[in-house]
């Protein structure tokens, strides 16, 4: 038992190492502090109450009035929103360490990325060239990356809790499958896993092969269901580049 909690303390603290990093290192600090709050689904009340400073200080920070914090107070910021998420259950948390420990392994995983700040819903599918065939729950939310799948070595390599692994570090991210046929068996695969993505596009599929099942599926989960035509796999990448 003191073995498992002894590993699960170094994921955690190796993920916290990371985020500390990035924040670091991000070419705009405030909006990355915004985006891993957001990750954690904490809010500024939350985290300031957490932290033993006002709301207006967390504010200022996410939106650049303050100069970047230093490494004592990142150390701190990251711990509370572990904190914070660990009373509630650490769902959130424990997501993230699933992703870190199969996103290395899976030929599955054909792209991964995480973005420093958030993209909009909308802003993702023209860089694509995406289109929505079912609308968004909340159009309004951002992106904060994305994973691209291979439907079939996900399918005939993976088992059912690697796969529940391989869909998400955070809900506010895009699934994006690529080597399928009608995108049943993505979504599926989402909803038997009790997931809810906050875009799934299905990749090089016209609409009219798009399964019904797929799209009543997205439409009773409430999640954004997009497609991609005429763009090959490696331009699709290429243009995710520029986001985030």
């Amino acid at each position: 038992m003191d073995k498992v909690v002894d590993e699960l303390e170094l994921k955690k603290a190796g993920l916290a190492k990371d985020v500390i990093g990035e924040i670091a290192m991000s070419s705009d600090p405030g909006k990355t502090i915004k985006k891993w709050r957001a990750l954690f689904r904490v809010s500024q009340k939350e985290l300031s109450k957490e932290l033993g400073v006002t709301s207006s200080v967390i504010s200022d920070y996410e939106s650049g009035r303050r100069r970047s914090p230093g490494i004592l107070f990142l150390k701190k910021y990251v711990e509370a929103l572990m904190n914070i998420e660990g009373r509630r259950g650490g769902e959130v948390l424990k997501g993230f360490l699933h992703m870190t420990e199969s996103r290395s392994a899976s030929s599955a995983i054909a792209d991964i990325r995480e973005f420093e700040k958030g993209v909009g819903l909308d802003e993702f599918c023209r860089c694509i060239g995406a289109q929505i065939i079912k609308s968004a729950e909340h159009p309004d939310e951002d992106l904060y990356g994305y994973t691209v799948i291979d439907s079939v070595k996900a399918i005939t390599e993976l088992s059912f809790s690697e796969l529940s692994k391989l869909y998400g570090v955070t809900t506010r991210r895009a699934l994006i499958f690529t080597n399928i046929t009608t995108g049943k068996g993505p979504m599926i695969a989402i909803k038997v896993a009790n997931l809810k993505p906050a875009l799934v596009i299905l990749h090089n599929i016209p609409l009219s092969e798009v399964s019904d099942v797929a799209k009543n599926i997205a439409g009773i989960e409430g999640i954004p269901l997009a497609i991609c035509e005429n763009v090959t796999l490696e331009e699709m990448v290429e243009q995710l580049k520029k986001l985030g």
